[in-house]
């Protein structure tokens, strides 16, 4: 029998309707819908052995870690900085001109003034973010390699932008370098991932043990195929004997290395069942925690449900949770696009900030706050920016990084970096080494190579450390 694919728990259904006798006859006619087709040819095991190694338990760090999980919160096509934290003098001084570049140099329409003891800079758009300016510590050279949405989301996600050779996620990488404190709920969670711009493969294992990829969910605490059908005690025993049956295959010479984590896969769900929907139900939290992040009924407040399940999830030991706000794209109706988009934002943004900390969260949590890439200061049409990988800027704060602490420039306009230079690749061995990782030691043998996130690439930003 040729190698199976594995498919991830996500997608598995270890539920069934009642059972008259639990034989493998009756089990292969009435699983085959649920489990997939990897748990069918488990049934044709010969032997048994002890259970599988958990390939989720809790792993060392290569060395200490300065971070023990992430919030990633991705502001999905591109927010122009210029609008709204990225304050640069010399484009009013110049408005209307011609850039370096060319195009019309355009600054805001947005009033900007100083917060904290910093003085960092930030839009009348974001009042609640720019209470936590002191948190911040600032990467102001960004630069990536592509100005298409797809590539550029996806190189941010996985390193690589080159859509012929699909990668394993950041949030994979973690979960395969370190597992994950809490056994009952998945390591990496991704709350509302946009379908736009690589989709899946944005929180996708690829080549790493199917185990370690994302697990869906939405801001209504919805998680696919997790609903039982039948009560426990039956469910455990059908259960045990598939787990069984795939022990008995995994010892085949010709077994899939993917049995094992489909052997995990199984427990993982079935223990989520009576985690996850309790850990998702944001209606128990205090009405003055809901009213700080503006959560409420409809659509939008679906990144404050967002934010607070991250919150939640985070504090159960969840290692990465990423959650997704769209429609930042603004080619054309920048001035009231970016005034819905950053009210949609800016108060949960800032209570995450809050409670986390009042919850002494902070200290070993790192929030990433970013996009894809940044938008240029000269206009598009009436009323728009196009797109800028040159240089850009994004927001860590958190376990691990200095407070109010800025790390690389642009130049006068906000074109290109041309301080304290970051690419991607060098942005991704950063956030690995504040979990305690060495980006030139995890990697993973495929295809007669060993990969790693930041491929051959990629250099450490210490001066952020605190």
């Amino acid at each position: 029998m040729p190698p199976l694919n594995f498919v991830s728990f996500a997608n598995i259904k270890p539920m069934f309707p009642p059972l008259p006798r639990l034989n493998r006859r009756t089990l292969l006619r009435q699983s085959s819908a649920g489990f997939g087709y990897l748990a069918l040819a488990s049934l044709l095991g010969q032997t048994s052995r002890g259970a599988a190694v958990n390939p989720l338990a809790p792993k060392a760090p290569h060395f200490l870690a300065k971070a023990k999980r992430v919030i990633f919160c991705f502001m999905e096509g591109a927010m122009s900085g210029h609008d709204l934290f990225d304050y640069k003098p010399e484009l009013i001084t110049h408005g209307g001109k011609s850039g370096p570049g060319g195009g019309t140099l355009t600054p805001s329409k947005f009033a900007f003034k100083q917060y904290g003891q910093t003085g960092s800079w930030f839009s009348e758009l974001m009042p609640n973010i720019a209470r936590h300016a002191d948190k911040f510590c600032w990467l102001r050279g960004l630069h990536t390699d592509t100005p298409a949405h797809p590539q550029a989301v996806v190189q941010l996600h996985t390193g690589s932008a080159n859509a012929a050779m699909t990668r394993p996620s950041m949030g994979s990488w973690l979960l395969y370098g370190l597992g994950t404190d809490n056994q009952d709920l998945p390591g990496f969670i991704t709350i509302n991932p946009s379908p736009n711009f690589g989709g899946t493969v944005n929180y996708g294992s690829a080549f790493l043990p199917a185990h370690f990829q994302g697990s869906r969910m939405t801001d209504m605490g919805f998680v696919p195929n997790l609903k039982a059908s039948t009560a426990t005690p039956l469910q455990r025993r059908q259960l045990d004997l598939i787990q069984s049956m795939n022990r008995d295959y995994a010892t085949r010479a010709d077994a899939p290395d993917s049995v094992d984590g489909i052997i995990e896969s199984y427990e993982l769900a079935f223990r989520m069942q009576g985690k996850v929907p309790e850990l998702l139900d944001i209606s128990k939290e205090p009405e003055k925690v809901r009213e700080a992040y503006g959560v409420k009924d409809g659509p939008g407040a679906s990144f404050a449900r967002q934010c607070l399940m991250a919150r939640r999830l985070s504090e159960a030991g969840v290692r990465f949770v990423e959650i997704c706000h769209s429609g930042w794209d603004h080619h054309n109706n920048l001035h009231k696009g970016l005034i819905e988009r950053s009210a949609a934002v800016d108060q949960a943004t800032g209570a995450l900030l809050q409670d986390l900390e009042e919850r002494n969260l902070l200290d070993d949590t790192l929030v990433i706050f970013g996009s894809e890439f940044g938008r240029l200061p000269t206009s598009q049409g009436p009323d728009g920016r196009d797109h800028n990988i040159t240089g850009y800027s994004m927001a860590l704060a958190g376990a691990g990084v200095k407070k109010g602490y800025t790390h690389g420039a642009t130049d006068e306009f906000g074109i290109k970096a041309v301080e304290g230079r970051m690419h991607t690749n060098d942005l991704h061995a950063t956030l690995l080494a504040l979990m305690g990782l060495d980006h030139d030691r995890l990697t993973y043998r495929y295809g007669g190579r060993d990969f790693r996130l930041t491929d051959v690439a990629g250099n450490v930003a210490r001066e952020i450390f605190s």
